[in-house]
């Protein structure tokens, strides 16, 4: 079976699960998260795969072991797609990201020399522009407070030089469209149109070498 959409229910679902992040709320409405929520962000993993790359969907537990918050359950399902793809469902609706969130030390080294290029630096702004202009968020994360160390504090990207991440995303609030087949097609919109994100980000920064980054 192919993917169909979201219901009302999905979101209800998590607006629920906002109100009483509980494993009493949880063990209650257990059949409507596996059919409802899961089973729809599956079918749509299924089919983004072949063009996306592969796919990996989050555990719906949290990680509560350091975190002053002890809500047991995340508040969204989400998964990543291949190379820097991300997909999520809240109650807030569809969201769709990609690029890097959060650079290892080794990355953030290439990343800011590929910045400080007066050709690479220029591609990136270019890009960073045309997401924007395609209405999605094409943003720095992270930032320093003042310039990395090397860098004058009057580069003519500084404001890129400071970030530790790179991201396009784009949030789709809920409506009638989410509980039909062409839900998928603004992901897929949206993955194509920050495809050169992805390209640059892979050309001018790549994976990490450092083997245990980001194993906690």
């Amino acid at each position: 079976m192919g993917f169909r959409g979201w219901t009302a229910e999905a979101i209800e679902f998590y607006e629920g699960l906002e109100a009483d992040n509980s494993k009493t709320y949880w063990n209650a409405n257990k059949s409507v998260y596996e059919n409802l929520v899961l089973g729809p962000m599956t079918e749509l993993l299924a089919e983004l795969g072949p063009e996306f790359g592969e796919t990996k969907l989050f555990r719906p537990y949290r990680d509560v072991r350091f975190s002053a918050d002890k809500a047991p359950y995340k508040t969204a399902i989400g998964a990543t797609l291949g190379w820097g793809g991300y997909v999520q469902l809240s109650a807030e609706g569809l969201a769709a990201g990609s690029g890097m969130w959060r650079m290892a030390p080794d990355q953030l080294e290439r990343y800011r020399k590929a910045v400080s290029a007066e050709t690479t630096g220029k591609s990136l702004v270019d890009l960073l522009t045309a997401l924007r202009a395609a209405g999605f968020q094409a943003e720095g994360r992270d930032s320093l407070k003042t310039a990395p160390k090397g860098y004058p504090k009057d580069h003519p990207r500084i404001e890129l030089l400071r970030y530790k991440g790179v991201t396009s995303w784009k949030q789709w609030p809920p409506g009638a469209w989410l509980g039909k087949p062409g839900a998928k097609d603004r992901i897929v919109g949206f993955l194509r149109t920050s495809q050169p994100l992805n390209e640059w980000l892979a050309a001018n920064v790549g994976p990490s070498e450092l083997e245990h980054w980001g194993r906690h």
